[in-house]
């Protein structure tokens, strides 16, 4: 049923295609106009990962949830259906970018061999990543937060959520750095260097996991 789900809403984001198009060809001309090449993956991941979500908005004005539970399908299913899809969009749009990024990087260096820009696979590599740990943050707070209050209101609770957890941060590191507590630089770039790609993935896989029992929770007492 998972499998009717995921078409039911790709069908819905396929009225996405022409503004993907454009949104694609601008971060590409804006790559070129800044030499921001890096920034290519991470934007067309969000794109992706944030354009995943708007199913929910579909899914409210045409009150589908209604009809969907009628039939053999539970609400666990729902629910993992749009962390399968969030998920699937966020790595594909980050893996577009990723080639997107080499190809532009590459039409570049023909066009202007005067101004050659050194491409590091290990650097787009890293910063692909690092977006895609972004979304994933992103998604992990706004899924549970759209499950509760719906789209609209889930997105400002969003907000929210992400302005307290920024003050949170920052008073603990304001005590932390008033209690004299050192970190070390040198270690921690080292342990980052080694150990960073699977902290993140390790990080996003945690954060999704409680997300999603957060949302099935909510949704599994909510009425339709």
């Amino acid at each position: 049923m998972i499998k009717g789900l995921l078409k039911k809403d790709l069908y819905n984001l396929a009225s996405y295609k022409t503004s993907l198009i454009i949104i694609v060809l601008f971060c590409g001309i804006a790559i070129i106009g800044t030499d921001a090449i890096y920034w290519g993956s991470v934007v067309i991941g969000i794109i992706g990962g944030m354009i995943s979500l708007s199913t929910f908005s579909y899914d409210e004005m045409s009150k589908s949830n209604r009809y969907i539970l009628t039939l053999p399908v539970t609400r666990k299913e729902i629910v993992l259906e749009k962390y399968i899809l969030a998920i699937g969009a966020t790595v594909l749009g980050s893996l577009f970018g990723f080639v997107l990024t080499l190809f532009i990087g590459n039409v570049m260096n023909y066009l202007r061999p005067d101004h050659i820009i050194d491409i590091s696979l290990e650097t787009l590599f890293n910063t692909t990543i690092g977006g895609m740990f972004g979304v994933s943050l992103i998604q992990a707070i706004q899924i549970p937060s759209i499950f509760k209050w719906g789209s609209e209101k889930g997105r400002i609770q969003m907000f929210i959520i992400i302005f307290l957890l920024v003050i949170i941060g920052a008073v603990l590191g304001f005590f932390i750095q008033q209690a004299g507590f050192s970190i070390n630089i040198e270690k921690l770039e080292t342990v980052l260097k080694n150990f960073g790609l699977v902290l993140l993935v390790l990080l996003s896989f945690v954060m999704y996991f409680i997300s999603y029992k957060i949302s099935y929770k909510i949704y599994k007492n909510k009425e339709e």
